[in-house]
């Protein structure tokens, strides 16, 4: 039986206005702790370049860049079973809990999606299941893993860059 696996918590002040959701951590990310963690996933560059911080800062330091410009970071999945990091080996997933998510960050706008298991998960788990605010803004979006290799960098972050115009002082 494959060992059941708990996601990272939520970072995410109040006045958050975009939260950007993964479908669960891949290993590396879960042994370290930390959002995104592969050394080769596209994210944190891709979120360097969009909201000008050094992409090269401490993972301490890349989190507060990212609250500092009202962006809150969590995943679809707060339960599941899975072997390795792949999302096609995901398994008896569990949502994270939503509706008290949105309560506590009510400023919310507008959620944005890590790659397809991302938005699938969102849909079959939480749309109609939990309570989600009225005009919530919904945007799919390519993985930024490795494994989603069938898109350049430069192809990715021109997708990523739909997250701009959702961010304060743009």
């Amino acid at each position: 039986m494959l060992p059941l696996l708990s996601g990272l918590a939520a970072v995410a002040q109040p006045d958050a206005r975009l939260l950007i959701l993964g479908s669960m951590p891949g290993a590396k990310s879960l042994q370290q702790q930390q959002y995104y963690a592969h050394p080769r996933n596209a994210f944190w560059p891709i979120m360097a370049s969009i909201l000008n911080f050094d992409p090269t800062l401490s993972y301490p330091g890349r989190l507060q860049a990212l609250m500092a410009k009202q962006v809150a970071l969590w995943d679809v999945i707060g339960y599941c079973q899975r072997q390795g990091s792949l999302d096609s080996a995901i398994s008896a997933e569990q949502p994270n809990d939503f509706t008290r998510f949105m309560q506590q960050h009510n400023k919310i706008t507008a959620i944005a999606f890590n790659g397809g298991k991302a938005w699938q998960s969102f849909r079959r788990q939480v749309i109609g299941k939990q309570h989600l605010p009225d005009g919530l803004q919904l945007l799919q979006l390519p993985s930024t893993s490795p494994a989603h290799a069938s898109l350049r960098f430069a192809d990715k972050l021109q997708h990523w860059q739909k997250l701009a115009p959702l961010l304060p002082g743009n």
